[in-house]
């Protein structure tokens, strides 16, 4: 696996408690994000470095790239159509331009002003954003608040295509990690390192520093 690993207390320790952030694997020229699919899906893109075959482009499709966030979907890989996990290693201007496009998928009228606004806004954008709350690998809910992406029509077709750089298939190793998470043995846990991932100037519409 070239995923950069490292103890999940050691990590947890670092992160912030509170607020909405991005936790992500990341350089200087890409970031990681996370996607689960059923076998037909993941295994055609972890093979051919992009999504095809079954992989359906008129439906929204949601990246993660906080891996624990990504478990707590997907069970940990045990919900239907979620058995592959897939750890896509995404060119990172392409990840900024896709929060700079990025709509909340309800209406905040501290960043909208109006409802009209926001609407007119969802209508325009490819990209969705959700901050949910983050959570513990036992499944409980933290403080954090985590982000998820979804893309459409043009900024989809863009992302399977054209800005993925690698994708690797890391279902067994989430698979040996929930071991330790069914054990309890937080400290044998292994976990993709991440940081904190600074906001671009140009996405104030994402407002990642701020608190709930």
């Amino acid at each position: 696996m070239r995923l950069i690993t490292e103890t999940y207390l050691a990590q947890a320790a670092r992160w912030p408690a509170t607020g909405r952030h991005i936790l992500a694997q990341y350089d200087d020229n890409s970031i990681i994000v996370y996607q689960a699919y059923r076998p037909a899906i993941g295994h055609f893109a972890a093979c051919n470095g992009y999504f095809g075959g079954e992989f359906s482009f008129s439906r929204m499709s949601w990246i993660k790239p906080n891996f624990l966030w990504m478990q707590y979907r997907s069970g940990w890989g045990g919900k239907p159509g979620q058995e592959v996990t897939l750890a896509i290693r995404l060119q990172r201007a392409a990840f900024d331009r896709i929060l700079a496009g990025a709509i909340h998928s309800t209406y905040k009228e501290a960043i909208y002003g109006s409802e009209a606004t926001w609407k007119q806004r969802v209508a325009q954008s490819d990209v969705r954003l959700q901050w949910d709350p983050d959570h513990h690998p036992s499944g409980a809910r933290l403080e954090r608040r985590a982000i998820q992406l979804s893309l459409r029509g043009e900024t989809l077709a863009r992302y399977a295509r054209e800005w993925i750089l690698e994708i690797e298939d890391i279902t067994d190793f989430v698979r040996e990690q929930y071991e330790a998470v069914r054990a309890e043995a937080y400290e044998r846990l292994i976990t993709p390192q991440e940081r904190v991932y600074p906001q671009p100037a140009h996405t104030g519409h994402v407002q990642i520093a701020s608190e709930e």
